[in-house]
């Protein structure tokens, strides 16, 4: 394959191909470069954005991706559907990650005050919105074998909902 133009920095999210054999990498101004087998599906570079691009994450198939930026808004590309976004919505924090359904159908946006927001085949069960935290919240990871999520903090404090808390 041709060598990879590097992407302006801040580099923001990495997500890997569900084979292992690429990945993809996302900076903040919505560029996307592509490694390995990794396929280019688009990306949202020389788009304005209103907010910088927050994470990127595969669809299951590795067939597809969707960024989000800080704002809560979605963009989705090859077989990632859309399924709602919090763009142009009052957030009390900015949206830090996002975390596809096993299916691939829907998808879960956490805020750094731990807030879910959930679209598509994701369904909510709960979040630490509205709660105090010792630390910000930094990550979402859906569970595989209950369809629930796990909300990660700075400090390592870990927040499971529908999901085994170990």
């Amino acid at each position: 394959p041709p060598p990879q133009p590097s992407l302006p920095q801040p580099i923001v999210s990495m997500a890997a191909t569900p084979d292992g054999g690429g990945y993809w990498l996302a900076n903040a101004q919505g560029g996307v470069s592509t490694h390995g087998n990794a396929v280019f599906y688009g990306s949202m570079a020389n788009h304005p954005l209103n907010a910088p691009i927050a994470h990127l994450v595969a669809t299951p198939s590795g067939h597809g991706h969707w960024l989000v930026a800080s704002d809560g808004g979605t963009f989705n590309f090859g077989d990632a559907g859309f399924y709602g976004s919090m763009g142009a919505s009052h957030l009390n924090a900015p949206v830090v990650d996002i975390a596809p359904t096993p299916s691939g159908h829907g998808y879960w946006l956490v805020a750094s005050d731990g807030g879910i927001f959930s679209f598509g085949d994701a369904p909510f069960y709960g979040s630490m919105g509205g709660n105090h935290l010792n630390k910000p919240v930094v990550g979402i990871a859906a569970d595989p074998l209950t369809g629930g999520y796990w909300e990660v903090a700075t400090d390592g404090g870990i927040f499971a909902f529908h999901a085994p808390f170990y």
